[in-house]
């Protein structure tokens, strides 16, 4: 039997809009045979109590599996104390945001807004002033004191995750906790360690939907690049090589950045998150990597004047041996201005690949060819971005997560955690896997 005071906010989180609260406070009623109201907000450790028991003994039913033109009434069954809960096929989706930076003005508040059947409903930024401005600019319905009032909102079932690293762990934990759906934006966490607590809430929560934004810049080669390598275009891989620059002279005199701040980023260093990302969909996961690194200006003031050891590097030399034997070399540096542009190479028994990735172009060579030559890229492959619709689709179980699911995300972050082990000890480390 359900304590309904104890979980009614829980239950308002897993339901996907006010009315159904009601019609689910009713069943309860009815259910247990006395009356049962409770309004406002319910303290955080209740909530997060009523939101895990409402899951675990409520809803059987996955709305990231479910059948894309099915919906099913709530329905509550006494004898069993089960709640199934229904699909959000033909159901609007409300989405709360939670910071509002560059990649959120520029792709997740345009871009869901202009998917069918989607609401936004509420933002927190950084300052109240920036927070309605994002509103007015957007449409978003209206403006939150903090991130908490985003989470706990019952009309909101959705959550888009645009902070610093620093805090993407405990809203999204948050966030799952009261049933809502969650995009996060990358890099993951601050470590691995907060990147697999969030996934194991996310698989506490199997009927939620959890999505980190993915890597961007290879996405309309990586269909095609991946067919290659599994046709064996190249053969048994043996090495790679990378260089992704953002290349620029050193600028002593600059304020700390965020990326900077080993207490917002954490373990990321400049863009080698994204990218090891992006060469897992082709390469798979490295074993064991060493690690040379550079601090560039090894103290920096921030925007209010004070000084800060900087501990995030400028520049990383990796060694990487992949489980699946190849050897890779991979540069990520933000110190080396007029550097070559941003390529991979990948060396097999048969064949080389060459991927340029700002043209987002391929091309490659095989055994007994004299020089590379362009390899045509479809049309139709050339997927590109589509990640918020992506997010729509699989809360409507329309389609199921491939960019880019928690696992993943844990897989770069222990990645980078063995870059940043290896970097302070100058000793090869292992990367864990899942």
């Amino acid at each position: 039997m359900i304590a309904a005071a104890a979980n009614v906010a829980g239950l308002s989180s897993v339901c996907d809009n006010i009315n159904h609260l009601i019609d689910l406070v009713n069943l309860l009623v009815i259910s247990q045979g006395q009356p049962t109201r409770r309004r406002g907000h319910v303290a955080s450790q209740a909530r997060r109590e009523g939101a895990r028991d409402a899951r675990r003994t409520l809803c059987t039913s996955s709305v990231a599996g479910a059948r894309s033109n099915e919906a099913w009434r709530s329905k509550l069954t006494p004898s069993e104390g089960v709640l199934q809960c229904r699909s959000m096929s033909d159901q609007v989706i409300r989405v709360g945001f939670v910071g509002a930076g560059k990649n959120t003005r520029l792709h997740h508040l345009p871009k869901l807004k202009a998917q069918p059947g989607v609401e936004l409903v509420t933002v927190a930024n950084r300052s109240r002033e920036s927070s309605e401005r994002v509103a007015k600019e957007f449409g978003v319905a209206r403006v939150a004191a903090d991130w908490r009032e985003v989470v706990d909102a019952p009309d909101v079932n959705a959550v888009c995750i645009g902070t610093w690293p620093y805090m993407h762990a405990e809203i999204t934990i948050a966030a799952l906790e009261r049933g809502k759906h969650v995009l996060c934006e990358a890099r993951m966490a601050m470590n691995a360690a907060e990147g697999r607590r969030m996934l194991e809430a996310s698989r506490r929560a199997p009927n939620l939907v959890a999505q980190l934004v993915p890597a961007p810049h290879t996405l309309e080669v990586d269909s095609t690049l991946s067919s290659l390598l599994a046709d064996g275009y190249a053969g048994q891989v043996l090495a790679v090589e990378l260089q992704a620059a953002q290349g620029r002279f050193v600028e002593p005199e600059a304020p700390l950045h965020w990326r900077q701040d080993v207490s917002l980023s954490g373990h990321n260093i400049l863009n080698m998150g994204i990218w090891y990302e992006a060469m897992m969909r082709w390469l798979g996961t490295a074993r064991r990597v060493t690690t040379m690194a550079k601090i560039a200006v090894p103290r920096r003031r921030d925007d209010s004047g004070a000084w800060h050891d900087v501990r995030v590097p400028d520049h990383v030399d990796i060694l990487a041996e992949y489980r699946s034997g190849a050897v890779g070399h991979l540069r990520f540096s933000a110190i080396t201005a007029l550097g070559p542009a941003n390529e991979a190479w990948i060396f097999g028994s048969e064949g080389t690949i060459r991927l340029e990735a700002d043209a987002r172009r391929l091309s490659g060579g095989r055994r007994g060819d004299k020089e590379l030559r362009e390899i045509p890229i479809p049309a139709e492959k050339r997927i590109g971005w589509r990640v918020e619709e992506e997010f729509v689709n699989a809360i409507r179980g329309r389609e199921k997560i491939a960019r880019t699911g928690f696992e993943d995300g844990v897989r770069y972050m222990e990645f980078t955690d063995a870059v940043t082990k290896s970097a302070g000890s100058g000793q090869a480390v292992d990367v864990l896997d899942l």
